[in-house]
């Protein structure tokens, strides 16, 4: 299990993805991002562990980690794999969700929201990823969830190295939209809108612009939200 400080270093590497300043191939080498975070090198490592198992993260032979580099056909799969797994998970929350779940839903768009409105790219992709998350939990299959879990963290990967600044961010409704259909149990509206939420995402992909990093691994990271 992470402890806070491994989680804060996942959280940051994912924020920096989402707000463009980690390219795809950035060496995370393990002394850098420890005397970053003031943490030892084995909380370094478990965490990168972590992005690893999400794929968010791979390992070179004599290069150490570096941020994952997904082809086109990657993002394809993920989000072909996203829409079948949510929606059975949109069914199930459908079914399932009551009255505390549904304020609780309401309360993260309230969030979602206030990023948006305040600009905060990277924030905002990681609420996105949480609603979808939260959504998961409702639907009250942990198999389901964790590959949620797993699909969203390789989506913010994608999205934060290949997506455009507007088009990847969801419409401000999109969520809300679905969360009124699943407060109705219009079960059908409510996988259709979750259906082309998806595909109004992975619209906003592009693999035709390349990005390099641009300076040290500390100050690239150093910009992200800082979170215990």
């Amino acid at each position: 299990m992470e402890t806070p400080k491994e989680t804060r270093i996942v959280e940051q590497i994912l924020d920096a993805i989402a707000d463009q300043r980690l390219p795809a191939g950035t060496r995370l080498g393990e002394q850098a991002l420890s005397d970053h975070f003031s943490c030892n090198r084995t909380q370094v490592r478990r965490a990168l562990a972590a992005l690893t198992a999400y794929q968010v993260v791979e390992h070179l032979p004599h290069r150490g980690a570096s941020v994952a580099t997904p082809t086109a056909e990657d993002a394809r799969d993920v989000f072909q794999a996203r829409r079948a797994v949510e929606t059975a998970i949109c069914r199930n929350a459908l079914r399932r969700a009551t009255a505390e779940d549904l304020a609780a839903l309401r309360a993260h768009l309230t969030e979602e929201d206030r990023a948006k409105d305040d600009g905060d790219r990277s924030e905002a992709i990681r609420l996105s990823r949480g609603f979808h998350n939260l959504l998961a939990r409702i639907a009250g299959n942990a198999v389901l969830a964790r590959y949620v879990q797993e699909l969203t963290m390789r989506s913010s990967l994608i999205i934060g190295l290949y997506g455009t600044q507007a088009r990847t961010l969801c419409a401000k409704d999109e969520h809300l939209s679905l969360v009124e259909a699943i407060a109705a149990r219009d079960e059908a509206g409510a996988l259709r809108l979750m259906d082309a939420h998806l595909r109004h995402i992975e619209a906003g992909i592009s693999f035709s612009e390349s990005r390099v990093p641009a300076g040290t691994l500390s100050s690239m990271l150093g910009g992200g939200s800082r979170r215990s």
